[in-house]
């Protein structure tokens, strides 16, 4: 072998080398931040988070999905709180504002179609109208009278599907509404908390990226089992408004249902989530007491969507919450279970002011 060869080898060698070294200490450095994290106090590892269960059931939908709800709470209670959770999430999702509000209410938490424990649905049906729908024949299958319907996210914009699709629902069978960390649409364009012409970039490439990675999700949900402390790091970061007091246990609640829920999932959903637009659905809600609530970090539905629906709802109450971002309902339960009582409380006042004298 020539001397330049050799030289061209030993520096490839070393470049080679070199890299293996750098992955190798962003590994390490990767595991001592996440074992620093996780030695730290956490109020919350008792918590029995995702173990709370009511009475299984299941409702078959028009289109024949079978999907997963459950009964919880007080059976014979007057009024029945439905939960609608977010976009990969499933109805564990709700366990504080289960905990903080069965011993008084009728609850129904259901997953929706391909998330939790409802099946996988051909991509043709994963459309927001759909999951309106769904949301109609759940009330119809599985509340006896009138309910306030809660809604996180992509459950949020489920409830506006259902206003737009099903108006003569909201102010006989359907007395209230929270939207939480939800948006009426454009969707597409959120800075994602990035400058505005690296969040324009991303926005261009997301797409193209997100379709061409579902042609390999199984590979890449083996990758995702891999990276499990770099989702949590993520996930503790852009979840979290208050990153350095989140309970770890909190954060490993939520990123193990993101998790389970299949690439493939994700992506089937991500166009419906892009292309929703449902401000007109609003006048709709206006019907009922309606309850806004956001964290004050929220990146993914920013507060600026929020305030402009509270806008568009004259009578409805705003909630921004501080040092919170989208998964508000996990990291200020207190919050959202006192903000969720307040509204059942002018439901039960029949829409008035009369439960804050």
């Amino acid at each position: 072998m020539s001397s330049t060869r050799r030289r061209r080898v030993g520096i490839a060698s070393a470049v080679v080398g070199a890299a293996s070294a750098s992955v190798a200490a962003g590994a390490l450095a990767k595991r001592y931040a996440v074992g620093r994290i996780r030695l730290r106090p956490d109020l919350e590892a008792s918590e029995p988070l995702g173990e709370l269960r009511g009475r299984p059931t299941t409702v078959t939908t028009s289109d024949g999905v079978p999907l997963y709800a459950e009964v919880d709470g007080q059976e014979e209670a007057p009024l029945t709180v439905v939960f609608c959770h977010g976009y990969t999430l499933n109805l564990d999702s709700w366990h504080y504002q289960r905990r903080d509000l069965g011993g008084e209410h009728r609850l129904v938490l259901w997953d929706q179609r391909s998330h939790g424990r409802s099946p996988r649905i051909p991509t043709k049906d994963c459309s927001i109208d759909r999951l309106g729908d769904d949301l109609a024949e759940v009330i119809e299958a599985l509340v006896p009278g009138p309910c306030v319907l809660v809604g996180h996210s992509m459950g949020g914009m489920t409830i506006m599907a259902l206003a737009d699709r099903h108006p003569e629902l909201f102010g006989d069978r359907i007395r209230g509404v929270a939207l939480i960390s939800t948006s009426t649409g454009k969707l597409g364009e959120i800075s994602l908390g990035l400058p505005a012409l690296l969040s324009k970039a991303v926005h261009k490439v997301t797409p193209g990226t997100v379709s061409l990675l579902r042609r390999g999700g199984s590979l890449v949900d083996k990758s995702r089992q891999v990276g499990n402390d770099v989702a949590f790091l993520a996930l503790r970061h852009l979840g979290f408004g208050d990153s350095k007091n989140i309970s770890p246990t909190v954060v490993d609640f939520a990123e193990s249902m993101i998790r389970s829920t299949p690439f493939e999932v994700i992506a089937e959903f991500y166009p419906a989530l892009m292309s929703h637009d449902k401000l007109g659905a609003l006048r709709v809600l206006d019907e009922v007491p309606t309850s806004i609530m956001v964290g004050d970090k929220d990146w993914l539905t920013p507060v600026d969507h929020s305030r402009a629906m509270a806008a568009a709802l004259p009578s409805a109450r705003f909630t921004e919450i501080p040092e919170s971002s989208h998964l508000v309902q996990l990291e200020r339960p207190t919050v959202v279970s006192d903000a969720l009582r307040e509204l059942i409380k002018r439901v039960a006042a029949g829409g008035t002011d009369d439960a804050d004298r």
